[in-house]
């Protein structure tokens, strides 16, 4: 059964379809209002009085893969009312289109979803291949001229900051966690703009923030009666950071648990060796900055007789540059499973090691391949009385951090030396262990007595931290809320930033984000 469609069925409502024609690809309808008469703006009277007509040409949405220019016979009409103001006027069509634009209200829809979505150049490409006539700066203005800001009550809030400019210009972001969505961008991240928008909000019972210091301040100044709640993802981290910072502090007694306070130069590679005399070199100089901070001289007068930096005064000072070698990515690491894996199944060969890997996309060349497995014999056959290279602090953090069942025999035997050698540095895993247990079974009665255990461990420092925000952990480990959310709408918000090539300013970025209700 066929079926013929007209034009007048596809045009927009409440108008009907008088003359059609195609020009240079451009389908041009004309069409006019269906009603006999028009509504007084200024009074809402009927006219059916018209005074003269003329033509007003919008853009409708693309036909059949072609432009639709609409030009609609505009009526002017008169007004016979003598209190009213307006004596002849235009007549509306309604929500069709509205005054004064040039797209019908459709293509006004489509045109600010392109916008929210890719932006102005990319959005204006896009846009070209649709058959809509737009410009980038058109597609902005749109975007800036539907947005509508958010209204709804709020009871519960995260607060995040996020880069202008990394390292140089931050600004804040504030996420309403219960509808899930960005309510407002600050121009920065400071107190007192904090705690003044905050302020204006006075229904707010939940602050979801990060450690730092700066929104908590915020919150406790314009919201005293609200809950701060701390964010269990950054307690994780921060109290990882605290133990990579105990292991740093503790290279020394580390080094000397596994027999390696002397290193044989004949023994290292053309690498090691170069990295070797830059650790000499640095202990020289931690060796004087110490012996000055003993003598209780200033950071700052210690950088200024060393000539060296505070930031580097100051690391030396808290025991945080005491790695021998630095280590690397290589070009084996996201192979290693695998190379292991066939080392356990009984391939001890390391050119056919090298020709699996290669069909597996392995780009390196055979004798790295060999080298490993020539490191993995020896580590087979080391015993803890010839453990004579320490690993970095990051990687002994690593290890005594993960499970035994997922250790190899050598960092089995590495960690067991470094327990013995060093038991300060086990009871501050136990207690970083505990406390992580705490944040994930959110078990807050534990929290006292964990706190009472590490008065006197290499942790010490973390939990002061804690003890000065202790409402706000306390919160973390008795509400649902978090700023997992807010992350991932930063995270958003950078994808945008950079669609624009990181040169948005901030009502756009607001308009993109939050978008039209």
């Amino acid at each position: 059964m066929s079926c013929r469609l007209s034009l007048s069925a596809v045009a927009p409502a409440g108008l009907a379809v008088n003359q059609q024609e195609f020009a240079d690809g451009v389908l041009i309808v004309t069409a006019s209002a269906r009603a006999s008469s028009a509504a007084r703006p200024s009074c809402d009277r009927l006219s059916h009085r018209v005074h003269s007509r003329h033509h007003r040409r919008v853009a409708d949405l693309p036909l059949g893969g072609h432009a639709v220019q609409l030009p609609l016979a505009t009526r002017r009409f008169r007004c016979d009312e003598r209190g009213c103001r307006r004596r002849i006027f235009a007549e509306r069509f309604g929500a069709s289109v509205s005054e004064r634009v040039r797209r019908t209200d459709r293509m006004e829809g489509i045109v600010h979803h392109l916008g929210l979505a890719l932006g102005g150049r990319p959005g204006a490409a896009f846009a070209a291949r649709l058959m809509l006539p737009v410009s980038n700066d058109t597609l902005l203005r749109v975007v800036r001229r539907r947005a509508r800001s958010r209204t709804d009550p709020l009871v519960v809030i995260g607060v995040d900051d996020w880069a202008f400019r990394r390292n140089h210009r931050y600004g804040t972001i504030i996420c309403d966690l219960e509808r899930r969505r960005i309510v407002k961008l600050l121009p920065d991240r400071e107190i007192g703009t904090v705690a003044a928008w905050l302020a204006a909000h006075p229904g707010i019972r939940v602050v979801s923030r990060d450690r730092g210091g700066g929104y908590g301040e915020a919150a406790a100044r314009a919201l005293p009666d609200a809950i701060q709640v701390a964010d269990r993802w950054h307690l994780m981290e921060n109290a990882s950071g605290a133990f990579l910072e105990a292991v740093s502090k503790s290279m020394k007694p580390i080094r000397a648990g596994l027999g390696a306070t002397f290193v044989d130069p004949k023994l290292l590679t053309c690498a090691e060796r170069r990295q070797y005399g830059g650790y000499l070199r640095r202990e020289k100089t931690n060796a004087i900055v110490t012996k000055l901070a003993a003598n209780g001289v200033s950071i700052k007068e210690i950088a200024r007789r060393t000539g060296r930096s505070r930031k580097l005064v100051r690391l030396i000072v808290r025991g945080q540059r005491t790695d021998m070698f630095r280590t690397r990515q290589g070009s084996l690491d996201p192979h290693l499973p695998f190379l292991d894996a066939q080392w356990e199944a009984g391939c001890r060969n390391g050119a056919e090691l090298w020709r699996r890997l290669r069909a597996l996309g392995f780009g390196g060349s055979e004798r790295v391949v060999r080298e490993w497995t020539t490191r993995r014999r020896r580590s087979e056959r080391i015993t803890s009385a010839q453990l004579c290279r320490p690993p970095s602090a990051r990687t002994t953090a690593r290890l005594m951090t993960r499970k035994r069942d997922q250790l190899t025999r050598t960092e089995t035997l590495t960690v067991a030396a470094i327990e013995e050698g060093v038991p300060t540095l086990a009871e501050a895993r136990t207690l970083v262990d505990r406390f992580q247990s705490i944040v994930r079974r959110k078990a807050e009665a534990d929290l006292d007595p964990w706190l009472k255990d590490t008065g006197s461990s290499l942790i010490a420092s973390f939990a002061r931290a804690i003890t000065k925000d202790f409402a706000a952990v306390r919160a973390a480990a008795t509400e649902q809320w978090s700023s997992g959310q807010t992350e991932g709408h930063v995270n958003r918000l950078k994808l945008i930033k950079r669609q624009m090539y990181g040169s948005a300013k901030l009502d756009l970025l607001e308009a993109r984000l939050i978008g039209a209700p």
